[in-house]
């Protein structure tokens, strides 16, 4: 039981291969990661640990009892108030969310490729006791949209799946009149704070050694980093239609643009 010992200890490095259990005609238990005659694959369960959250920032950004900042992955939600800065709309239900969610119980951190961000928070999925993925329910219940940052794609599809589901039924930040799509040509001069829905015809594609392009107007265009464009369906497909992007706006020498980092934030029209 020695070697079984050693193996649960080294979880991290074993994961995701299979270990084999045989005996010996002596009647010792063998544990390994290569077969044997006889042997018998075993399920080993990996240990957690789990860490309550000392202070909920807002809706994507929690203190842990250890020290830690977290960064929900995967998700954006409104802003709080903070400094001189008003809060966004339903900024304060997704914190109050969170609390209500995290204040009897700990959670476990599930990271990706990026550990950490600019600011040094950890950036991780947030699973309860109960293994409930608060990154997908913020998004189920509409608190929360879906912000996937490449090479972070742990549970991509399964937040993109709830947020469709979520946002053909109207429900939370998809009913609020704050976060309805744009039309491009209603765009003023000091553009759109925050998190924004465009919509627009893409009349011209064009390419950088960085950047895709996609052209809507003389005022605006969104970009796509070439590094991932093998995420994305084939940029001619975009040309000629009418599709709506997510996401912040930077200003520009032209006008505005908007940095694509996922398809899921392009939506054909």
């Amino acid at each position: 039981m020695k070697f079984l010992l050693i193996l649960l200890l080294a979880w991290p490095s074993w994961a995701g291969a299979e270990i084999y259990q045989w005996q010996d005609g002596r009647g010792n238990q063998h544990f390994s990661d290569r077969s044997y005659p006889d042997a018998k694959i075993i399920d080993i369960k990996p240990g957690y640990s789990f860490y309550r959250v000392k202070k909920v920032f807002d809706g994507d950004t929690v203190l842990l009892e250890d020290g830690r900042k977290v960064r929900l992955l995967g998700i954006n939600t409104p802003e709080v108030r903070h400094r001189n800065e008003d809060a966004q709309a339903g900024g304060d239900e997704a914190k109050l969310w969170l609390i209500n969610k995290l204040q009897h119980g700990k959670v476990r951190l599930e990271t990706d490729t990026e550990k950490t961000d600019k600011y040094k928070r950890t950036l991780a999925h947030l699973f309860t006791e109960n293994n409930e993925h608060i990154n997908l329910q913020l998004v189920a219940a509409g608190l929360a949209a879906v912000s996937i940052y490449p090479p972070n794609l742990l549970h991509a599809e399964a937040l993109v799946k709830a947020q469709d589901q979520v946002e053909q039924a109207g429900l939370g930040i998809w009913q609020r009149a704050e976060y309805a799509a744009m039309p491009v040509s209603s765009l003023a001069g000091q553009g759109h704070a925050g998190w924004t829905r465009l919509v627009g015809k893409v009349v011209n594609i064009r390419n950088s050694r960085k950047y895709s392009y996609l052209e809507f107007s003389n005022r605006f265009e969104a970009r796509i980093e070439r590094k991932w464009l093998s995420l994305f369906p084939d940029m001619n497909s975009y040309l000629g239609r009418n599709v709506e992007v997510r996401g912040w706006l930077n200003k520009n020498k032209n006008g505005f643009s908007m940095l694509i980092r996922h398809p899921s934030a392009i939506k054909p029209r």
